[in-house]
């Protein structure tokens, strides 16, 4: 990290008001650096970001997305007659020079306004996940006449199967750590299932299918709320990209509607929460049925499997490569998140007829 001094130097390309006296780490994001700023009226009022290039290769894309999104936004919330839309859409800071990003020559930075009184969440409840879906779905809404074409895929083919299915194929054929023996039955399990797990890709060829602007990070950390427990607006806006809107919800029920962790060593633990998937699916189609086509609503159960297949896919993809991707806490990390990711699965296979009714 920059030292202070290379710090204010860097927020001082930013037109904030008032002068920067500190910057400290801020929150628990993964992928970027994050601080919160003081300026010399002693006030927090401002978010310096470092942007993991690294993820996000390209940087002018990544930003003139969001600049597009935040922009859209503004404008739906203010037709709505809204008001104090800075706490209900993030606010980005230009450079002095008008510049969506400043580079110093090394990384690459951005400045947004801090929204005040407000807070996140980790833990999931039925509450929490019918509020999750109302913002998610009312973000989705709001970007639904974006024309496409306009966004840019920040990371390529993030969620395109047919794309981790062959990164997984190569991956086996390659067997670069010598694993692959001792995961011979996962690779069957997978590799039953690809096929229907390719639907959305042959959908979209067919053209039924359209892509629209999705977040692509769909967690209930990525939500701001007020002190009384209402959403404010959706954050984490990096992975906003064009997609298939069985990813956001997918993403959803992976990562929220599930009774263990990610990497839960108990599999035991590890299905699908119904009450908490149920909630979600009422809130997000209470904001998002009015431009969903009636076959989207009939894939939105399906988006859950599809999501958590591919993570499955993702996670022995990384092991049998020997964990060059995902950050692991021990040899057998990764082969411990694909077992409890396929126990999820195959959870959410045993309660699909249920999962489909509850959305007729």
């Amino acid at each position: 990290m920059k030292t202070k001094e290379e710090l204010l130097q860097i927020l001082d390309q930013f037109p904030l008001e008032g002068k920067a006296v500190n910057a400290e780490p801020f929150g628990n994001g993964h992928i970027n650096d994050t601080l919160k700023v003081t300026t010399d009226d002693g006030q927090t009022k401002y978010i310096l970001q470092r942007i993991n290039h690294q993820i996000f290769t390209n940087v002018d894309m990544l930003q003139q997305n969001i600049h597009v999104v935040t922009t859209h936004i503004r404008r739906k919330l203010e037709e709505r007659g809204e008001t104090d839309i800075d706490r209900k859409v993030l606010t980005f800071l230009p450079t002095k020079d008008n510049k969506l990003y400043y580079f110093d020559g090394d990384s690459y930075w951005r400045v947004c306004l801090l929204i005040a009184n407000s807070k996140s969440y980790e833990e999931v409840t039925p509450e929490k996940s019918y509020e999750a879906g109302l913002a998610f779905g009312d973000f989705q809404s709001m970007l639904a006449d974006i024309p496409e074409g306009t966004l840019g895929e920040t990371i390529p083919n993030f969620h395109n199967m047919e794309f981790r299915l062959q990164q997984f194929r190569d991956a086996v054929a390659a067997d670069a750590a010598g694993r692959v023996a001792e995961v011979q039955e996962l690779i069957e399990e997978i590799e039953k299932r690809a096929k229907a797990m390719c639907i959305q890709e042959e959908l979209y060829r067919e053209g039924k299918l359209k892509k629209r602007v999705n977040h692509c990070d769909t967690k209930v950390n990525n939500i701001l709320f007020d002190e009384d427990g209402k959403v404010l607006c959706v954050i984490d806006l990096d992975t906003v990209m064009p997609g298939f809107v069985l990813s956001d919800i997918g993403d959803f029920i992976r990562t929220g509607a599930n009774t263990g962790a990610e990497d839960d060593k108990d599999l035991d633990r590890v299905g699908v929460n119904l009450p908490v998937f149920e909630a979600y699916a009422k809130g997000y189609l209470e904001k998002a049925r009015s431009f969903l086509t009636p076959l989207e609503i009939s894939l939105l159960a399906y988006g859950g499997r599809l999501l958590t297949y591919m993570q499955t896919v993702r996670f022995l993809t990384d092991y049998i490569n020997g964990d060059t991707y995902y950050k692991i806490h021990y040899p057998e990390h990764n082969l411990v998140r694909t077992k409890a990711q396929f126990k999820l699965l195959q959870s959410l296979e045993e309660h699909a007829e249920e999962m489909d009714n509850f959305l007729k």
